[in-house]
């Protein structure tokens, strides 16, 4: 059942802007975890997270990973 996370529970920004997972995610057919870190302009299933830092994403969680299905 799809839950309404804020991005802050599932992301955190470094110093210098870049993003990092807390959780392990998936977006489309791409999955990554803690340790990964992207920038602006980066696209995950045709998403670029940086335009979304601070909204709320609609998730559902499978076997630990939390999958992003949408963007309020």
């Amino acid at each position: 059942m799809p839950e309404r996370i804020n991005f802050y529970q599932i992301f955190r920004i470094g110093p210098d802007g870049s993003i990092e997972p807390i959780k392990t995610v998936r977006i489309g057919g791409a999955q990554f975890g803690p340790g990964v870190r992207f920038g602006k302009g980066v696209s995950f299933g045709g998403i670029d997270l940086s335009k979304y830092i601070g909204r709320d994403l609609r998730v559902e969680e499978q076997d630990g990973v939390l999958i992003i299905t949408g963007i309020y």
